[in-house]
């Protein structure tokens, strides 16, 4: 169970009684350097005033997880969880109120930045709000948002990292919110409110959504997976509830970034928005051409207003009972460790 703020509180200070002079001689004389639960208040009144100060204090290459307590308030932060942070949980006291929030883009000066692709100049890739590269990384109760606007590419969450479960967040931006990279990471999103304008869920990633509301801003694509040809899955959306905004009335529910990629919509709620013919090819890609013939899109029993199969482009398809039995966030998730979302140690 996890612990509440005035519950980590209150440890916080007894442990810090514990350590006075006038006791110290009843305390061992090792205390264990593991801390379970730290606290960011931008106020003072927590740990650390930064989330990215606690980040950088946890343990490298912890096996042991470490909750990140982020107490209301609008962190501006460019957030990295490198890849020797392993097992942190950053738990927010409410959605609305915990926001985690930059401005970067694709084209943003960036004067002695190390991009591979444009040293000087922010691209995709490091425009994230929200880096996540240690693996077993969680995160609940908050938002994350990228605030450039409609200039392009500008993610929000950028997760390249193994076994990620991201609950009841909100992510925001327009092009561009939620890249899912890296082949072969698994990633579980449950109860999060995403929106964005083209392209706005991205990536190469195994990934499962489940009892999400999506919004799109604008007409264009929903998703946009790039599904590595090995893999068995790619998206895979549960329960999820797609809706849009007053300027958005035609809406793909995705669009092949690359050749092989695989999205799957299972008992959706999908707007009037979502388009007759649902999937578009991306034609015009010279280096890429006809994705649409590797590409697995499909749906089963999804409803509302954009759920008519009758009008489908001729490569997606309709999953039947015995297909859509393997799609199951346990099965799709496990991989050869057996991984359980539901379960975080």
């Amino acid at each position: 169970m996890r612990k509440t703020l005035k519950q980590v509180s209150l440890l916080v200070l007894v442990i810090s009684l514990l350590s006075t002079n006038c006791i110290v001689a009843q305390v061992p004389a090792t205390l264990p350097q593991y801390v379970a639960d730290l606290i960011v208040a931008r106020d003072g009144s927590g740990h650390f005033k930064t989330i990215q100060e606690a980040v950088n204090s946890v343990r490298d290459l912890s096996d042991r997880r470490v909750t990140i307590h982020i107490k209301n308030g609008v962190y501006r932060e460019k957030l990295v969880i490198p890849s020797w942070k392993t097992n942190i949980s950053l738990l927010g006291e409410s959605r609305e109120g915990t926001i985690i929030t930059y401005d970067d883009f694709s084209g943003k000066p960036n004067p002695g930045g190390t991009d591979a692709y444009s040293k000087d100049k922010f691209t995709t890739y490091t425009s994230y709000t929200v880096l996540v590269q240690g693996n077993d990384f969680s995160s609940e109760n908050l938002t994350i948002q990228n605030t450039a606007g409609p200039v392009g590419q500008a993610v929000a969450l950028h997760v390249e990292a193994d076994r990620v479960v991201i609950r009841n967040c909100r992510i925001l931006g327009k092009q561009d919110t939620l890249y899912t990279g890296k082949e072969n990471s698994r990633q579980y999103y449950a109860d999060c409110f995403i929106e964005g304008t083209t392209d706005f869920i991205f990536g190469e990633a195994i990934a499962v959504f489940e009892n999400c509301t999506i919004r799109s801003l604008v007409n264009s694509y929903v998703t946009a997976a790039a599904t590595r040809k090995d893999q068995p899955f790619g998206y895979v959306l549960f329960n999820c509830k797609l809706i849009a905004d007053t300027a958005a009335k035609k809406v793909y529910l995705g669009r092949p970034w690359r050749p092989y990629a695989k999205t799957i919509f299972i008992h959706c709620e999908l707007g009037s928005h979502i388009l007759p013919e649902g999937w578009n090819p991306w034609k015009g890609d010279a280096m890429f051409p006809d994705k649409e013939k590797t590409a697995l899109y499909a749906e089963y029993e999804n409803s509302g207003p954009g759920a008519n199969a009758g009008g489908r482009v001729s490569w997606s398809k309709q999953l039947t009972k015995a297909e859509v039995l393997k799609y199951t966030p346990q099965n799709i998730l496990s991989g050869n460790d057996h991984w359980d979302p539901l379960h975080i140690k």
